[in-house]
């Protein structure tokens, strides 16, 4: 039966997708390859051809079909664009989140689906649970590997996006992983982790914005109010930052100073030697909160959550109230981040979560 369960697997020319590959189709799935081809700024060196060719390279040895699905335009609008109108609005926008919503699991299972595939595949550290797929609850789970978990930038996946996806390296460690890609002789084994925004790699974040946003000169004051240097625009950084500005009133210790505040409208920015100053609470309120399940969790009991990734997980209650969610900790969680998620959890199942509003 296996023969006939077609999978497209998302391969973006890096270890893990093309281990995933590997081993469906040693488990007998009719596997596809492809490569997801998205919008990149002509400013920044561009790798996509590199990546594409070791994606290319991998689907021949495995000698699986591939194809390259063109998302140029959902990518520019689900992903770059509501990254730069969050940083203009003052918030910390999460883009491996919005790309998994919209891109991984938006518009290329859309896509995959219309071309008769089953389920698609991605090299993501998770791992689904379930009896019978097709009439029961499936569960997201977190990767084996802890070090490498990457179901904090899946909550917002849903139970029909979950009935059609496999994620066949989440029950392994990195290091297995990368021994199977060896044993698989698979062309890129060797190649290093992929680092940086979704897609297109490591950058500078500020050199980024700048070709969005204009540099503006303000002040940058202390908790007493006092203006003891300037910064370039309060959009280029983020709560917790502790370079990007200049400090021109040193003090004797001359100890590090970190962002714990912006006035937009000021275009001022406060800064702290306590890194988390400011930016302390129990309780946090979420906004687009959603449920892997589709039902909510139950007021009142004890779950774990995090509000940023690989974070230890902390012990917390969840209220709601009308479309709103306040997750209640039980100890004060530092540097809580408008614009970040946070993610709830019963043990190893991920229920979901929401944006820290």
């Amino acid at each position: 039966m296996k023969q006939q369960v077609k999978v497209f697997v998302a391969m973006s020319g890096g270890v893990d997708s093309s281990v995933s590959a590997a081993l469906l189709k040693q488990g007998g799935y009719d596997v596809t390859g492809v490569f997801m081809k998205v919008w990149q700024p002509d400013f920044l060196e561009c790798t996509r051809g590199d990546d594409r060719r070791d994606a290319m390279r991998a689907a021949a040895h495995l000698r699986i079909p591939f194809l390259t699905f063109d998302f140029e335009r959902e990518y520019k609008k689900g992903v770059i664009d509501y990254m730069i109108s969050e940083i203009k609005a003052g918030r910390t926008p999460n883009p491996d989140v919005m790309c998994n919503k919209t891109i991984k699991f938006g518009a290329f299972l859309k896509k995959a689906k219309e071309l008769g595939a089953d389920f698609i595949a991605t090299g993501h550290y998770a791992r689904t649970q379930n009896a019978k797929r097709k009439t029961q609850n499936i569960k997201l789970l977190a990767g084996v590997d802890k070090n490498k978990d990457q179901s904090y930038f899946l909550w917002t996946l849903t139970q029909e996006q979950l009935r059609h996806t496999l994620f066949p390296v989440g029950g392994y460690m990195k290091p297995e992983v990368r021994e199977l890609a060896r044993k698989f002789k698979l062309p890129n084994a060797e190649r290093k982790e992929s680092q940086g925004l979704c897609f297109i790699g490591k950058i500078n974040v500020k050199e980024f914005l700048k070709h969005y946003i204009k540099e503006k000169k303000g002040d940058v004051i202390d908790e007493k109010g006092e203006v003891i240097g300037y910064h370039d625009g309060v959009f280029f950084l983020t709560i917790g930052q502790r370079h990007g500005f200049t400090v021109t009133k040193k003090t004797p210790a001359d100890e590090p100073y970190y962002v714990v505040g912006k006035d937009i409208q000021k275009n001022i920015v406060i800064v702290s030697h306590k890194k988390y100053k400011k930016r302390q609470s129990r309780k946090i309120t979420l906004k687009e909160v959603g449920w892997v399940s589709g039902k909510a969790p139950d007021v009142g009991k004890e779950y774990k959550a995090r509000i940023r990734y690989r974070q230890p997980l902390q012990i917390a209650k969840c209220k709601l109230q009308n479309a709103k969610c306040t997750v209640a900790f039980k100890k004060l969680q530092e540097a809580v981040t408008p614009g970040q998620s946070l993610v709830l959890y019963s043990g190893e199942k991920c229920l979901g979560g929401g944006i820290i509003a």
